[in-house]
């Protein structure tokens, strides 16, 4: 199958530039998948002259750098004049084999489905799309000084909506809004949870806390993800001054852990963040961290106390799900696929809106009843794992490659040993 993520690259590190949870999703689904016998080529944009052409980024997974555009300096709102390179790339790619060596495309995100939109009309496949992010639902809640999402990236998503044999949902909540907000066809928009790597993401010991430098007796609250208003980092140091203003002897102990780097609006001031905290008077309790690889991130969920999740918007929000499956408690913004990731109450507190004193309050009532909603959270996130993800995928690729091929006569056989499933190739 041909996997397309034209704006971010399954290899880089999640937590700076465009990377994020659509990277962990690519990668981790992508291995399930070749784990099963399907064979995946992921197509990304080169972003740098010295990355080699083609990555087995693992058994039966190749990354494929496509050269469409300059290497660097290229941003998001960019690519869409670069489609065209991209797109003549992939189809080239095809064209150096037998006909029908890809059985299905899936694209994410809308850029990518705007690529995949061509392929499947050029190779005769089915187009299966995740969005992961949508315009219209940004555009409905923005941060204060970010930007709206441009309306030509509202009529390329329009676009693929209408276009794509199947739509990916992480959750119901994200299937009523393409239906509500993009008219897409109930019948064929399905919903299919992202999942968790449930052996790297485990509950340890203190020495976690050790790890990443912090005392036995700190509280501590962590934040992941990318800097920029849309995360809302800032509501998190707000809260955590909140807490030292109502208790001032907790300031010995408190210990916020902030992981990423700046992104998309965030990097019209990268340094906003670490001014924020002294403005608040409390530098001295903020430690920053760059991106961090899986192994250590887990540390980083299993040394802290409360993870806290207040994004303005969060299609699913995978740093909930690993933090609980680490055992640490979150505390979420009410929005988009967090009450999906975090069960209120049981797992974690669910925040409305993003007022940091509502946050404080969430975060006194976690530390207050941790050691049972640690227990809730492991619970609650057993019931994700990639490999339920990927066999879901496949079910949606078996039915829209059937629907093709019913709408196509004659069938088109297949061949292997997954001949009962058509829509995937074998890795061989």
């Amino acid at each position: 199958m041909a996997t397309l993520s034209v704006h971010t690259s399954p290899l880089d590190q999640p937590g700076a530039g465009d990377a994020g949870g659509m990277n962990v999703y690519i990668v981790e689904a992508s291995k399930r998948l070749a784990a099963r016998g399907i064979a995946v080529d992921i197509f990304t944009r080169a972003t740098s002259s010295d990355l080699p052409p083609v990555v087995e980024m693992a058994p039966g997974v190749t990354v494929r750098h496509v050269s469409a555009g300059p290497f660097e300096g290229l941003g998001k709102e960019e690519l869409p004049a670069q489609l065209c390179a991209f797109t003549a790339a992939v189809l080239r790619e095809e064209a150096q084999h037998e006909p029908g060596y890809y059985d299905v495309v899936h694209s994410h995100y809308w850029l990518s489905g705007q690529v995949g939109w061509l392929a499947r009309d050029r190779w005769s496949v089915p187009l299966v799309h995740t969005a992961h992010t949508l315009a219209k639902v940004k555009n409905e809640a923005l941060a204060d000084g970010d930007r709206p999402e441009p309306r030509a990236r509202v009529i390329g998503e329009e676009q693929v909506v209408n276009e794509a044999d199947r739509l990916i949902a992480n959750t119901e909540e994200e299937a009523r809004q393409l239906i509500r907000l993009y008219g897409a066809d109930p019948a064929r928009t399905l919903v299919v949870p992202p999942g968790v790597d449930l052996d790297r993401f485990a509950p340890g010991n203190r020495a976690a806390r050790r790890a990443v430098g912090a005392p036995e007796d700190a509280v501590v609250l962590l934040f992941v993800g990318r800097i920029q208003p849309l995360k809302a980092p800032d509501v998190v140091l707000h809260a955590a001054a909140e807490l030292v203003a109502d208790d001032p002897a907790l300031r010995a102990r408190l210990r916020v852990h902030v992981v990423g780097a700046p992104s998309g609006s965030g990097l019209d001031a990268p340094e906003q963040l670490q001014k924020l905290a002294a403005d608040l008077g409390i530098a001295d309790v903020v430690h920053f961290f760059p991106p961090q690889p899986p192994d250590r991130l887990a540390d980083l969920y299993r040394a802290a106390d409360v993870t806290v999740v207040p994004s303005h918007n969060e299609s699913f929000g995978l740093v909930a799900l690993e933090a609980q499956a680490c055992g640490t408690p979150v505390v979420a913004a009410a929005v988009g696929g967090l009450p999906t990731a975090v069960r209120d109450g049981i797992s974690g507190v669910l925040v409305d809106g993003h007022d940091p004193r509502n946050y404080a309050t969430a975060v006194r009532a976690v530390l207050a009843r941790r050691e049972l909603l640690s227990a809730g959270a492991r619970r609650h996130a057993a019931q994700f794992s990639w490999d339920r993800t990927a066999d879901a995928l496949v079910e949606a690729y078996v039915s829209a490659a059937a629907e093709m091929a019913r709408a196509a006569q004659p069938m088109r056989r297949m061949s292997g040993p997954l001949r009962a499933l058509p829509g995937v190739r074998v890795a061989r």
